[in-house]
Order: structure tokens, then sequence, then C-alpha cells
């Protein structure tokens, strides 16, 4: 008599060193994107990085020393600070044109309202410590603070960030004396970036599970490349119905919103609350687990780990891209039979019924467990397994 098989754990809440084993995430951002990286792959994740824009200083810091001589000999009444970055290299650039010290005796003399905690942090750091905070982290929530405190008819100094939104900056001029802007950074596109044509590829083929942006410039760059590429649509459907789309806060998810996206979101804007997020969301929403009479078989990205009576002690191996498509799709039917036409067209590259064969050949010897990929005769093939809801 065969025993049953002890079942797959279920996954426990927090981080785990193998929470990522099987996923392939995309990281999309530039600045601390070896952070994220480095965080993703300790967990057991693969990354693939395409970043859709990075930060580039100004490649003369004449233009910032002019903004930032303006200021000081404007004294505004009000200063408002979009970035913690963008506040740090405004004052080492003043620093190094020995300006520093202007700098912040005017800074001392205004009213500081600042976007954020990470911009504040930085005033503060500073030894500014008289500065107010807005209500959200977005520009639009900083213009509403000026303009609840009645602070109107005033000289405005406003430290841009790299991604400048025209519509607050009109606003901040139809009440304002003056608005004097400072640009510390700019956003460019990386030189010979052959990266993100690819990375939008491979989430139209499903072959990513999962992509975060740190940055609304990022996620507005990497929408408008699958739009230049003519793979908007695919792109956006992808990432509606198979491929997670995470951002760190709701401003670098507004581009993704307004493309009728709904991406995940931390409750702290943080980075390290985005890892938390990832990792918890993969292994509670996109973890599948199958049940045959002798075996328990889970499926985690692109992890297929096998448990049964024969073999006690669980075997994992990481799918190709064919297997994967096939094996995805099946699990798709419910139990169906797919047809061989159906299944070739789910490959992502080469289909023709060679490469069919090849890649059921090599998903059967995956999963190890006899006729869990069962022939159909005449009609194709099924997954003669049921979908295992006490362990999901």
């Amino acid at each position: 008599m065969t025993s049953d098989p002890q079942p797959l754990s279920s996954t426990a809440p927090g981080l785990r060193a193998d929470q990522l084993r099987g996923f392939r995430i995309g990281v999309t951002s530039d600045r601390r994107s070896g952070d994220l990286i480095a965080a993703l792959e300790r967990r057991g994740a693969q990354v693939l990085h395409a970043p859709a824009l990075r930060i580039a200083p100004n490649d003369q810091d004449g233009p910032l020393i002019a903004e930032t001589e303006a200021v000081i000999q404007s004294r505004p009444d009000v200063v408002l600070v979009t970035t913690g970055y963008g506040m740090r290299r405004w004052l080492e650039v003043a620093d190094a044109a020995g300006l520093g010290a202007e700098l912040i005796a005017v800074l001392e003399g205004a009213r500081i309202l600042a976007r954020g905690h990470k911009a504040l942090g930085a005033v503060r750091a500073a030894g500014l410590d008289d500065a107010a905070i807005s209500d959200e982290e977005t520009t639009a929530s900083l213009v509403d603070k000026v303009l609840h405190e009645g602070w109107t008819g005033m000289s405005v100094a406003i430290q841009l960030h790299g991604y400048t939104d025209e519509v607050q900056l009109a606003r901040m001029r139809a009440v304002s004396r003056a608005v004097l802007p400072v640009t510390p950074y700019r956003w460019v596109k990386p030189d010979g970036n052959e990266l993100l044509p690819r990375f939008i590829g491979d989430v139209c083929r499903r072959q990513l599970d999962a992509i975060t942006f740190t940055s609304a410039p990022a996620a507005d760059a990497t929408l408008a490349t699958a739009r230049n590429l003519g793979r908007y649509e695919e792109f956006v459907a992808a990432l509606r119905h198979d491929v997670v789309s995470a951002a760190v806060g709701p401003v670098t998810a507004g581009p993704l919103v307004e493309a009728g996206l709904s991406p995940v979101l931390p409750d702290r804007h943080r980075m390290g609350a985005l890892i938390r997020l990832v990792c918890e969301h993969l292994d509670q929403h996109r973890v599948e687990r199958f049940r045959t009479d002798a075996a328990e078989i889970e499926l985690r990205g692109r992890c297929v780990t096998v448990r049964s009576a024969q073999q006690p002690d669980p075997t994992s191996v990481l799918l190709g891209p064919h297997a994967l498509a096939l094996l995805r799709r099946l699990v798709a039917a419910e139990g169906g039979v797919v047809s061989r036409r159906e299944l070739i067209d789910a490959l992502p590259e080469g289909p023709d019924d060679h490469a069919l064969e090849v890649a059921i050949s090599r998903l059967r010897r995956s999963l190890t467990v006899p006729d869990v990929i069962a022939t159909v005769v005449k009609r194709g093939y099924r997954l003669a397994a049921v979908r295992n809801t006490a362990l999901s």
C-alpha cells in the first residue's frame, strides 16, 4: 500500500532566505539599485536589472551655482524641499562653490516646507530644525500646504527633483510674487540602454514574476518605451493579469495607475518596506500547489518542487522558459485538455511541433511523477493533478 506524502510546509509570514527562490524580478531603478538587487538576491530571487532612467548630476555645476546665487540674493520667504537627495546635493555644491554658509543663513531665515520624511530628514541634517512637512509625499500636497498656510504673495524657492511637475509649478507661480527654481539633478536615459526593450519583452512573454518601481519617472519611461516598441497594450495586459507591479509609494505608482494598472504598495514608502511587500505578496499569492494520489507539487515562480511517498525528500528543479510556459498553460486549464496548437502558441520562443515535444519531455522529467502530464489521444494534454487549496 502506498502511503500519502507529507504536506509541503505552507509559507509563514516574515522574510526568509529562500522566500523568493524560483521568482524572477525586474528592477527598473538606477540610484540605489544595488541595494535593492542585493536584498532580492539574498532571498533567492533571480533579478533582471534594466534601468529606465538614471539620475545625472549636472555635468557642469554652473547653472546650479547660478540658481543658488539667485536664492541668496533674493532671500526667499518660503523654501520648498522635494527630495532628500536633491537637498543634500544642493548643499554639497554650494559648499564646494564657497556659498554654503550664505545659503544656510538664507534658509534659516525662510519658512521651510518638506515633501515627505526623507526630505525633512535632509533639512534637519543640515541643522535647519524649523521645518514643516506636507500631509502626503506628493508635490501637489506640498503646494496645497502652502495655500492652506496662507503663504501666498511671497517669494518662493523650490528645490526641483529630476522629473518636474509642471502643473504644480504653475500653481505656485500663480500665487507667488516670485518662484526661484533650483535643480540639483535631472533624469536622463542610460547611454546605449538595450536592456529595457529586452526587459519589456520578458514581461510580455510572462518570463518575469514581478517588477519594481522606485520613481515615477522610471515608471513613466518604462511605459513610454513599451509604447515606442509597439508593445504597450501587450505590456500593460501582462502587468494587469500575470506580472506583479510593485511601487515604493503612490507618487511612483502614478503613471501605472494612469495606465489602468493596480500596483501593490507598501504601507511605508521605503525601500525596506517594498522588499518585504514583494516577498510576502509573491509568497502568498503567486505560489501554486497541486496534489496527485501519491505526490504533491509546488510551483513557485519557475521552481517546481515535488514530494512523493517514494521520494520523501523534496526535489526542486528550475524550469526553463518553454517548460514553465507549458506548465502554466496546463495549470490555467484546471485539469482540462489543452490542444497541441494552444500549447505551441504558449511557447515564448520558436513555437513549433518539435519545440513542443522537447518541452513536454523536459517538463515530465522535471516533475518526476509518472503521468502527471497526461496525453489525451488526438486532443492534447492535461495536468492530472488537483489544486491543493488546503496549503495555498
